[in-house]
């Protein structure tokens, strides 16, 4: 039976012996990087993020305009696409014709865009972007392995950390 994405294969076990944690993604990235590049069997290790939290950051205040704008854009690029395939089998000015579908592409896309953004009543005038961070990030490994990758751990702490 096939597995899905994140799901364990049948007779696999995930990892499940820490052998260091990072205040960031970055860090423990780093850690997994160090270990493959001493020979470890890094398909043996996992990187778990812990303490999830989602994060929303407000870009700005959404106006009728604005998403019109924004329509204007999103419509241009799919008239500009539209265009070029009309442009290919066309026997007409092939210019023309893909500058006719992008501003048709771009005046429907402000339409639907303002449309859209003002079907919500006002429940949510701003823009924003969504992103989940962890806490802390572990760095985990099969128990078989685990005090390897705690020595290798511990040499790259040492060097980090400046000492001979």
């Amino acid at each position: 039976m096939p597995s899905l994405p994140g799901q364990t294969p049948p007779g696999k076990a995930l990892p499940t012996v820490v052998v260091g944690t990072y205040p960031d993604y970055a860090l423990a990235q780093q850690a997994v990087d160090h270990l493959s590049d001493n020979k470890f069997p890094v398909e043996r290790t996992a990187i778990i993020g812990t303490d999830l939290r989602l994060i929303e950051n407000v870009l700005g205040r959404l106006t009728t305009a604005r998403a019109a704008g924004a329509g204007a854009a999103s419509g241009a690029w799919f008239g500009l696409f539209v265009g070029l395939l009309f442009g290919l089998f066309s026997n007409s000015n092939w210019f023309a014709v893909i500058f006719v579908c992008l501003l048709i592409g771009a005046a429907w896309g402000a339409i639907f865009g303002a449309i859209a953004h003002a079907a919500t009543g006002g429940r949510r005038d701003f823009a924003s972007r969504s992103s989940l961070q962890a806490g802390q990030y572990a760095v985990v490994t099969d128990p078989e392995v685990a005090d390897q990758a705690r020595q290798m751990l511990i040499q790259l702490n040492w060097r980090a950390s400046g000492a001979q």
